[in-house]
């Protein structure tokens, strides 16, 4: 019947009908929003959400009351300000460290060692620090302590690289006789590499190790804690929000640190003053990493420990009273949900009998004195939904670690045809390098991307249901990684860069939803079953997110063995793909709940 009345009204008629409808719409949407289009915005922004349950009644009047509102998009800008920080120092480790390191001798055999050196120490202390964050009973809250500390160590690392070679030469290190400077696309070289046992820097060597190691442990380790903090200080109606959020500022923060490392320093007063493009970038970074963790850990006062411990009697009175006014209004609906919200608790304890007797009020994830072997133990022993959440979420690493730590040589080689190991000058090697250039600019498209899709995939979860954006986000990186593995072009690395950011949003957003949502309900199947162990937020966003450091390790070993057998770095994209698809297989398997 449509297209009969289509063909009887011709383009004309339907092009009226649209602008019909457009304006219906208009109507519509100014009678829902009559302030207009600019206190709207402003609204969307500074606005503060109005909550469906009001802030619980013991916590109303003290310093603490904000953590129980909905926050404002600013707001929670400023709480993921930490991340943004992080991504800064992401962008100058990528763009830097390996070219730092080889500058003062390391040899590329031992790069690999060199990386893995911060995932073997990662992949057992994060886990551990977030268990540890759970029982903080500093006054200053469980999880700020934990980003300054983290904060230090990538602070520390952010003046150990730069700087090693300088300080070797201050403790020592003999300078090399025939030191010239060559253009390099990551910054000067020095020609003395080009003979073998020509440099020795062993102080420089060891503090520059030592700076990387810094800088990538504490980089990674600080977002468990600023993710739980995040967590920790947002209704739970504000999570996916706050997560989006969260991803946002991660993908700008890495498209402007890329772009800051593009900029030519050596020829700014800028670079002058600092010594060079390297020291330059490292030191804006630096400053822009210490405004960034100022701005979280100042935005929200958390709620110490004993004291969050010591109001539980008072939080299960006034529970108690909420349940009680509800029945004597003759609305039964609350208090249903009052009860049935109390009885699927996160962990062991048992239900009392008897109905509403012995009311248990979850205070967020504390049920008393919990030893440090018992989370130690919980990580090992984890409910099955949480196992899948972490297979899966290692598969995702996996398949963006080959992206991002082998991307720009996979550019220079297959798809610019240049030889890294070529002469200095030859026309190989400007290929290659011009390669490395081009490939820098397809991972800032990557972080562009990401922020992006992060603005929207809040909106797609409510429409179109977790699952399919956690299946869809590693699905399209997938066929995108497939299809540059096919086509090899310029245009393609730019244009499937964009999948990337999909995946990377997706893998940053979805677990740790996921993860609070089973915290939030205390339900870890569709039938509400509950864990056999006491578990806290801290320690499971910990274990999530130390999938990384799995994932980094084993596509070490991996990628080696795949580009040797293909003889070709092509490789890294097509096990990028696969792993995607493993990764989106595995997803199908996770439990959404009502997600």
């Amino acid at each position: 019947m449509a297209d009969k009345l289509h063909e009887y009204q011709g383009f004309t008629g339907r092009l009226h009908g649209a602008r019909d409808r457009c304006k219906e719409r208009w109507s519509q949407w100014k009678e829902q929003h009559p302030r207009g289009v600019k206190e709207t915005f402003k609204d969307s922004l500074f606005g503060i959400p109005n909550s469906d349950d009001p802030p619980e009644r013991v916590w109303q009047e003290s310093e603490y009351s904000d953590i129980f509102r909905r926050k404002s998009r600013i707001e929670l800008m400023r709480i993921s300000a930490a991340v943004m920080g992080i991504e800064f120092s992401y962008a100058g480790e990528t763009a830097f460290v390996s070219p730092t390191l080889l500058q003062i001798g390391v040899p590329h055999h031992q790069m690999t060692l060199v990386w893995a050196l911060s995932p073997l120490v990662g992949f057992f202390m994060t886990p551990l620090l977030g268990s540890i964050s759970d029982r903080c009973r500093s006054r200053f809250g469980r999880r700020r302590p934990f980003i300054v500390m983290m904060s230090l160590g990538v602070l520390l690392g952010l003046i150990l690289v730069p700087n090693g070679e300088a300080i070797g030469y201050a403790l020592g290190d003999e300078r090399p006789a025939n030191l010239t400077e060559v253009p390099s696309v990551l910054g000067p070289r020095s020609s003395a590499l080009e003979t073998a046992d020509s440099n020795s820097h062993p102080w420089g060597v060891l503090f520059t190790v030592l700076g990387t190691v810094f800088l990538d442990f504490d980089a990674d380790a600080c977002q468990s804690p600023a993710r739980a903090y995040l967590l920790d200080v947002t209704v739970p109606e504000d999570h996916a929000k706050g997560l989006s959020t969260f991803t946002i500022m991660a993908g700008l923060g890495g498209f402007m640190g890329y772009a800051l490392g593009g900029i030519n320093w050596d020829e700014t007063r800028l670079g002058e003053l600092f010594g060079g493009h390297v020291r330059a970038v490292f030191s804006l970074i630096t400053v822009i990493f210490v405004a960034c963790v100022s701005a979280t850990v100042t935005s929200f006062k958390e709620i110490p420990l004993g004291e969050l411990q010591g109001q539980e009697e008072f939080r299960k009175l006034a529970e108690t009273e909420r349940i009680q006014e509800s029945f004597d209004a003759g609305d039964e609906q609350p208090a249903r949900n009052c009860l049935k919200r109390d009885n699927t608790t996160y962990g062991s304890l048992k239900q009392p009998e008897g109905g509403n007797e012995g009311l248990s009020i979850n205070v967020p994830e504390v049920r008393g004195e919990l030893s440090l072997r018992h989370y130690l133990r919980s990580i090992v022993v984890m409910p099955p939904s949480l196992r899948i959440v972490c297979l899966t979420n290692l598969f995702c690493w996996m398949a963006h670690v080959c992206y991002s730590l082998y991307f720009t040589d996979f550019v220079g080689e297959s798809v610019f045809g240049g030889n890294p190991a070529a002469p200095v000058g030859s026309e190989s090697r400007i290929d290659y390098e011009a390669g490395v250039r081009f490939g820098c600019w397809g991972m800032a498209m990557y972080s562009l991307s990401c922020a992006c899709y992060s603005t929207i995939i809040e909106k797609l979860i409510k429409r179109l249901g977790a699952k399919r954006v956690y299946v869809g986000g590693l699905c399209t990186y997938s066929c995108g990684m497939f299809l540059l593995c096919v086509i090899r072009a310029r245009a393609a690395v730019l244009l499937f860069s964009w999948t990337a950011g999909v995946m990377y949003s997706t893998l940053f957003t979805m677990p740790y939803l996921l993860v609070a949502h089973y915290h939030a309900t205390g339900m870890w199947n569709s039938e509400g079953g509950g864990c056999s162990e006491e578990r806290g937020l801290g320690t499971d966003v910990a274990v999530v997110s130390s999938c990384v450091f799995v994932a980094q390790l084993l596509v070490s070993v991996l990628m080696g063995l795949a580009v040797k057998a293909s003889g070709s770095t092509a490789a890294v994209v097509a096990v990028a793909a696969a792993l995607a698809a493993a990764a989106a297989i595995s997803a199908t398997k996770i439990t959404y709940l009502d997600l």
